[in-house]
């Protein structure tokens, strides 16, 4: 039996510990892991006070906790979790690969190349997301993705044509902070982050 809830669903507090999936948010004194994509995990990794919004994932035998920065990324998060076949952590994996209103963006349009290219999630999934969720987008109001997965497009191109591999490209892009909107800046931070 699963029980996906909002048990939890908001908490202030501040990251105590951050390791490669998730990190320890400390509240009241009380360590919580929450799983993350690596854009919440480096907005979060400044040791100050910050609210997260949180969704509980309950098992028989586990309780999963999974965080975003903004209720945008929850509510697509939530959206995901109601496509038949796409668990927690395949949703969160979606999320990894961009912002929200990008990602709608590409379900809006059945641009399922898009999300099997940037995420690595196969194509019978891909189109089972657009499927089930295009109808649900438009009432989560995104703006501006037209742009946004154009430029995550053309930015894994670019470093394509350097001779990174696809793999690398979609792993650093995961690590794009969102103020990152310009083509030219989003590869300037990939081309830092994989020459590291």
């Amino acid at each position: 039996m699963r029980y996906h809830g909002p048990m939890i669903g908001h908490l202030r507090g501040k990251t105590i510990q951050t390791e490669e999936k998730y990190l320890i948010f400390e509240v009241n004194d009380v360590g919580y892991k929450i799983s993350t994509t690596p854009a919440t995990r480096l907005q979060l990794n400044q040791k100050e006070e910050v609210a997260i919004w949180t969704h509980l994932v309950v098992r028989e035998d586990v309780l999963d906790l999974y965080g975003f920065i903004t209720k945008e990324e929850l509510n697509f998060f939530e959206l995901l979790l109601g496509v038949s076949g796409v668990g927690p952590k395949s949703a969160l994996g979606v999320l990894s690969l961009a912002s929200p209103d990008t990602l709608a963006q590409a379900i809006s349009t059945n641009d399922t190349d898009y999300l099997t290219k940037v995420s690595g999630i196969g194509r019978k999934l891909a189109e089972k997301i657009v499927l089930e969720l295009k109808n649900k987008i438009p009432h989560l109001e995104y703006v501006g993705a037209n742009q946004n997965m154009r430029q995550d497009t053309d930015t894994m191109l670019a470093l394509q044509t350097m001779g990174y591999t696809e793999r690398e490209v979609r792993e650093v892009l995961k690590k794009l902070p969102t103020e990152i909107t310009d083509t030219g800046e989003k590869i300037k931070f990939a081309l830092k982050n994989l020459n590291h």
